[in-house]
């Protein structure tokens, strides 16, 4: 009786190294891809959340985290950061026609009048033309904000609400670096190198102003001031003010509202 054996089926070699490369090419293929999947991704991302042009202003008093909290808007949501100190040093520092103006007022103790610091931030505003931003630190009075408000609608305005004897802690464990106007806090957000900008290396100092009874002055003015800036705002609906003391507890509520925020006025573009 005869065995049947199982004939080995023909192995194409020439097939079998074409799959195999085809795999390995495949396999490559998809790694290659992954980091372009991923920028995609975060594009899309940013694309879904700014749909349309945002206006924001956050305000919060001296020693309140407004810094770190504008950091985290402009990165999270794709926003421009607008500073007026920024925009004061440079113009002071450049020695512009506004610059001139803002050292005078600086020099005599005075508050830089209110059409000037409008012409100053307006003017940055028209240069980043079509953009989405955030504005740090004006308007600060009414008539400030009127003078914004006739150019550009202001979609939210961020106002964190943090205890005065809080700030007071804070700001007394603040060091500044003059020439940039870096902050840094030694309590939780320590400079790399002790008394050394993270930069440049130069030393920091401690301001005269972040002493305790200039702090409450300064607390108090800053109160003053800007409570009817606040008001105007309340009473176009555009205000959403945030309490805590501490800016990693505030965040997470400030981030899901803009989430929020933004997906509503998208919903209303589509």
């Amino acid at each position: 009786m005869s065995s049947l054996r199982a004939t080995p089926t023909p192995v194409d070699v020439t097939h079998l190294r074409w799959q195999q490369g085809h795999s390995s090419l495949h396999r490559a293929s998809r790694r290659s891809l992954v980091p372009l999947l991923q920028v995609k991704t975060e594009s899309s991302i940013l694309d879904m959340v700014l749909q349309r042009i945002f206006r924001a202003v956050i305000m919060g008093p001296p020693g309140s985290g407004k810094g770190t909290v504008s950091g985290r808007i402009t990165k999270s949501f794709g926003l421009k950061h607008i500073s007026s100190g920024d925009i004061l040093r440079a113009n002071i520092n450049a020695k512009t026609e506004l610059g001139l103006l803002l050292k005078s007022s600086i020099d005599r103790g005075q508050l830089v009048p209110d059409h000037v610091m409008s012409r100053l931030i307006l003017t940055d505003l028209r240069a980043i033309k079509q953009s989405s931003w955030l504005l740090d630190g004006f308007p600060r009075t009414v008539t400030q904000a009127d003078s914004l408000d006739e150019v550009y609608s202001v979609d939210t305005v961020v106002n964190l609400n943090v205890p005065f004897n809080t700030i007071k802690q804070r700001l007394s464990s603040r060091w500044t670096h003059l020439p940039s106007g870096r902050v840094y806090n030694v309590d939780f957000n320590p400079p790399k190198v002790p008394g050394r900008d993270d930069v440049t290396g130069e030393l920091l100092v401690q301001r005269d102003d972040d002493t305790p009874d200039t702090v409450t002055r300064r607390l108090k003015a800053y109160e003053t001031q800007t409570e009817p800036v606040l008001e105007y705002y309340r009473s176009k609906g555009v205000l959403e003010t945030f309490s805590g003391t501490e800016t990693n507890k505030i965040w997470p509520h400030v981030e899901t509202f803009l989430h929020k925020k933004l997906s509503v006025l998208n919903q209303r573009v589509a």
